[in-house]
């Protein structure tokens, strides 16, 4: 029904420690360390750093955020903490990241993947995956699938690893699930 909001559309529920799950089915990482995890990625643009931080706020966290060596390039990570261990057992087997069996990409989580790695090129909506990670490359296509916002997959040679969302229907679904752009979001940063 149009304008009904679904269960999956961020917003709809308070936040919790798992949205930032949809950071580790893009471009985020997790560390374990005894009982606790720490989550950072990497973002190249100050709007991303703000909101990124603003999410762990929001969830109980503390967050810093450093310069890379990288030119226009931010890590923004969590302290390790009890809170994330959950998150970390979830998303680490044996040294490596995997998406866990039976994840579901519902909006909040699909939220956080758009402000870590999501951008608009001339073909549509990118959302970036880790190129450290191809292992978890095919699982964020069907958590996308599944959603009914399937990607195409875009290569690391052709400006990759991502998914890409085209057509009107899946871009309007994708808008519906991610919410308003964050206030100092560019527009060819954020999907709607």
């Amino acid at each position: 029904m149009p304008g009904q909001l679904s269960f999956l559309t961020a917003g709809v529920r308070p936040p919790a420690v798992s949205d930032l799950e949809g950071l580790l089915l893009g471009v985020a990482q997790v560390a374990r360390f005894g009982g606790t995890a720490r989550i950072s990625v990497l973002v190249d643009a100050p709007w991303r750093v703000d909101a990124v931080l603003a999410a762990y706020v929001e969830r109980g966290l503390r967050g810093e955020a450093a310069p890379t060596d990288e030119e226009g390039v931010f890590s923004v990570r969590t302290p390790f903490s009890r809170i994330l261990r959950p998150v970390g057992e979830r998303w680490v087997r044996g040294a490596v990241k995997a998406v866990p069996p039976r994840f579901v990409l519902e909006g909040s989580r699909l939220r956080m993947w758009a402000v870590g790695a999501g951008r608009r090129d001339e073909h549509g909506y990118l959302l970036r995956l880790s190129p450290h990670d191809p292992g978890t490359w095919e699982a964020a296509g069907s958590a996308l699938a599944a959603v009914g916002v399937a990607g195409t997959f875009v290569g690391p040679r052709a400006g990759g690893p991502a998914y890409r969302i085209t057509g009107r229907r899946r871009m309007t679904r994708l808008g519906e699930y991610v919410g308003e752009r964050p206030a100092a979001a560019p527009p060819e940063d954020w999907p709607v």
